[in-house]
């Protein structure tokens, strides 16, 4: 019979049993029943229809984990078996289906007895276990029994279907077995007694479903498994007669009656990790004591012993004993101190400020107490004789030495430009002097610089520096110095050395200044210097922004300083200016170099704010905010505009003033009327009978003709009123001295009564009871043939008073003064103006002109009768009369 063929019988041998039993459950049946199967292995699988010809191979399908099987996976073995082969690749164990398609109505109702499901198991082959080790320890003075055995696994396990166990085996040579099982990678097997000297065989076996791996077998002596505890009681004793060694004692763990031990020693400085081993060679076999040799006086040591079996290859180092701490004796100091200057600008002229500071020796090999200084100075015009030397001890207390490498100042010392000094410097301890150390410091104008090209970058947490020389003939070595705020440091480099890293505490964010000098011949030269941060970062804070001055009208000056060193934490790029008024906000972007700024184009009366961002390439930092307002005016404003006005106004005085100087007689005239002095008027000595000689006034300054305009009121009244008034003045006239008024003056050289004197009627007394002024012009031409009483280019203006009734013009000054203007706008052609009535009795003003020359004076006049004879009672006789038949009265009156 076929192997195909096999399963499908034991199959059909167990679907006839379950059929005799009348325990029929399924007609599909999986073969393989739960398979355990190799992980990365293909996995093969047959469904096999019983007891039914309801369905068929080419009915039925696989199913893992819920997803249909593809049917190019499928092998139809005949029409009841159907096998399936498929790929198992993960460790998750999976169910796998057979199951058949309802294509009946019985397939469908009895649906459970148409699939089949099988547990995929998945596991890996156990591997071979290696590097077997195994390790007998000590308990108090004995080996402990127990063997304890380490194994490594290789390949991959699973440890949830099929986990792989382990299984130690220990076996000696009288044949006596020791076993132990484990799912680990360790495991202890009990011997009962220690087998010393005997030869031990050791192995382990690794399985699982799959089958099963044997390791290595390691077969050694069983003293190769031991390990002893560490060296105990171990104690360190220095020697003052040798200050660089320390004696070591200890005592054994284990009696040397199991096996002899050799020991391995190491030291190193307290503090430190860096260990030193003394050589195998140097330690002998089966000691209890060593002496470490060519050790630092004045230094702490901290010592660890172990030890093992001292056969070759043969058992196991032993731990390290307990660290044990001990200090080596002061000796004198083997090395020089470290001498440095700090030079600066002193607050003197030509002078420099020079601060001597140093470190102590590498190797003081004590605490140093005191420092011998010694200090030399000259000045560089001084070649001959001796240079004194000053001698400077500096003492130290205990907390000043308590670090080795802190700085310690030695002596500031005011150092002219023209001047060099040379300094000498050593240590002391309780011990001895350490050798000299010596630094000279030239002339400032004989410094030379022979660093240049000096570069700085930060890598791996350093940095790192390189520089040029110019002349490497004379430089003895560099000194590289680094500051940062007030802590400096500085390390030495050889005369060759090109590129160095700092070797002290760098730290981020901190801005440092490193210079590098040359050292010729002990003398120092001028640095080449540059500033550097190891890391950048944003600046912890802004600059703090304020006004220089007052803010004027359009403009505010902003200045601000610079943030703080230690809180820059980066090289400043630039400052943005930001200011606002309202919902605005401008900004303006400056160098780094700058710390002011002229804000323009503000508004006047406005109120600003404003703050300045710092900013390095790793971010910025806003600074606070400031707030100011704008004046309302620009400073010099107001006072240009009091100026311009005051000068306007001082403008417009001084015009004024002008125009009335040019225009003082029209104002004069129009303000201040001139009124005439009667007592200067001559018409008191005058008479019609008998000419006086003319008298030369006073003061000939006549320029115009005042024009008065005489009129009546109504023919009607002066025709009624005529009559009376002439026979009044005649009578009156005749008889009394007709007084002025005013000066005394008369226009008659008899006495004569005034008018106001008569007793007639009311009316004509309340008529003439005031004195009318008149005025009377003569010229040198005469009026109409009559001879005047004034000789030519003599003109007298007098004063007088008459009877007359009131001309218009003098009861309407209104008319008077219209009659000004008129004759103001006329000065070349004056105008002598009279009353006259016409035919009508009518009265009307009447205008000649007379033609004058320009010499001739304007004058006023008033006319007055002559006599009583000489009345004209009539408009017509009054029109045709001769001026001769009015009295002319000259009353001196001064035209302005």
């Amino acid at each position: 019979m076929s192997a195909g063929r096999l399963p499908l019988l034991m199959l059909a041998f167990l679907a006839s049993a379950s059929s005799t039993s009348g325990e029929i459950t399924s007609h599909l049946v999986i073969t393989p029943q739960s398979p355990v199967i190799q992980i990365g292995t293909n996995f093969t699988a047959t469904c096999v229809i019983t007891d039914t010809a309801e369905t068929t191979a080419d009915d039925l399908y696989w199913n893992l984990s819920q997803i249909i099987i593809p049917k190019n996976q499928y092998t139809k073995i005949n029409e009841s078996a159907l096998s399936v082969t498929i790929l198992v690749n993960s460790e998750k164990p999976e169910w796998l289906y057979c199951r058949s398609r309802e294509k009946s109505p019985y397939i469908s109702v009895n649906k459970g007895k148409f699939i089949h499901g099988i547990l995929l198991t998945k596991v890996y082959p156990p591997d071979k276990p290696t590097n077997l080790t195994c390790i007998a320890t000590q308990v108090k003075a004995f080996i402990f029994s127990n063997l304890k055995c380490f194994w490594e696994t290789a390949g991959y396990h699973t440890k949830e279907m099929s986990p792989t166990t382990y299984t130690l085996h220990v076996e000696h040579m009288i044949d006596q077995v020791y076993n132990v099982s484990t799912k680990g990678n360790s495991a202890q097997v009990s011997m009962g007694v220690f087998p010393f000297h005997l030869l031990l065989d050791v192995w382990v076996v690794a399985h699982n479903h799959l089958g099963s791996k044997e390791s290595e077998h390691l077969k050694k002596d069983a003293d190769w498994f031991v390990k002893t505890n560490p060296p105990s009681g171990v104690k360190v004793l220095p020697d003052e007669t040798l200050p660089t060694s320390l004696l070591i004692n200890w005592t054994p763990p284990i009696v040397k009656d199991y096996f002899i031990l050799k020991y391995h020693i190491r030291y190193c400085l307290n503090g430190s990790d860096n260990w030193i081993n003394v050589p195998d060679v140097d330690i002998a076999e089966d000691i209890q004591s060593f002496r470490l040799q060519n050790l630092q006086p004045d230094a702490v040591y901290a010592i660890q012993i172990r030890c093992k079996n001292t056969k070759k290859d043969h058992g196991y180092w032993s731990d390290w004993s307990p660290r044990v701490t001990k200090e080596t004796p002061e000796d004198r100091p083997t090395s020089k101190p470290d001498l440095w200057t700090i030079i600066a600008d002193s607050e003197h002229k030509n002078e420099r400020e020079v601060t001597l500071i140093c470190r102590d020796p590498v190797f003081s090999n004590g605490r140093i107490t005191s420092f011998n200084l010694e200090i030399q100075t000259q000045k560089e015009n001084i070649r001959n004789g001796s240079m004194a030397w000053d001698y400077i001890s500096v003492n130290r207390s205990v907390a000043d030495s308590s670090q080795s490498q802190m700085v310690t100042i030695l002596k500031k010392i005011s150092l002219p430009y023209q001047s060099y000094m040379m300094v000498h410097v050593t240590a002391i301890n309780s011990v001895g002097t350490s050798p000299q150390a010596s630094l000279g410091i030239p002339v400032k104008t004989h410094e030379r610089n022979l660093v240049e090209n000096l570069k700085v970058w930060p890598q791996e947490g350093q940095l790192f520096l390189k520089w040029n020389v110019t002349n490497n003939t004379s430089v003895t070595e560099f000194i590289v110095e680094w500051v940062s705020g007030i802590d400096i440091d500085w390390q030495r480099e050889k005369r060759n050395t090109r590129q160095a890293a700092l070797k002290g505490n760098i730290e981020k964010f901190i801005c440092y200044k490193i210079s590098v000098y040359p050292i010729y011949n002990g003398w120092k030269g001028k640095p080449a210097t540059i500033e550097a941060f190891l890391e950048e970062g944003a600046p912890l804070e802004g600059p703090s922004v304020r006004l220089n001055v007052k803010p004027g009208r359009n403009e505010a000056e902003l200045v601000w300083n610079g943030i703080p060193l230690h809180k820059r934490q980066g090289f400043i790029t630039n400052y943005t200016i930001f200011y606002s008024s309202g919902n605005e906000i401008r900004e303006i972007t400056v160098p780094a170099n700058i710390t002011s700024y002229v804000l323009t184009s503000l508004t006047g009366n406005t109120k600003y704010d404003t703050w300045i961002r710092a900013s390095t390439i790793r971010g910025s930092a806003n600074g606070t905010n400031h707030s100011f307002t704008t004046l309302k005016y620009a400073p010099g404003e107001i006072e240009m505009i009091v100026v311009g006005v005051s000068l306007s106004f001082l403008f417009v005085v001084l015009m004024t003033m002008l125009l009335c100087i040019y225009k003082r007689d029209m104002i004069k005239k129009n303000f201040w009327p001139w009124i005439p002095n009667p007592g200067e008027s001559t018409i008191v000595n005058w008479s019609p009978d008998y000419p006086l000689k003319p008298e030369t006034p006073k003061e000939n300054c006549l320029s115009d003709i005042s024009v008065l305009d005489m009129d009546v009121n109504d023919d009607k009244s002066v025709l009624e009123e005529d009559k009376t008034i002439l026979a009044l003045k005649k009578d009156k006239y005749l008889s009394e001295e007709h007084s002025s008024g005013i000066g005394g003056s008369s226009c008659m050289s008899s006495p004569r009564q005034s008018v106001s004197d008569s007793d007639e009627g009311g009316e004509i007394a309340d008529t003439t009871a005031s004195t009318v002024q008149y005025s009377s012009v003569v010229a040198s031409s005469g009026y109409k043939g009559q001879t005047p009483c004034v000789p030519p280019q003599q003109v007298i203006f007098s004063r007088s008073e008459s009877t007359q009734p009131l001309l218009d013009s003098e009861e309407n000054p209104d008319i008077v003064q219209e009659g000004s203007r008129q004759s103001q706008l006329f000065p070349q052609s004056p105008c002598f103006t009279h009353t006259a009535w016409n035919q009508d009795g009518a009265s009307s003003s009447k205008f000649n002109q007379l033609e004058m020359e320009p010499q001739e004076a304007l004058l006023s006049l008033d006319l007055c009768p002559l006599a009583e004879d000489s009345v004209l009672t009539t408009p017509a006789d009054r029109q045709s009369a001769p001026l001769s038949s009015y009295m002319p009265q000259l009353c001196g009156y001064r035209s302005q």
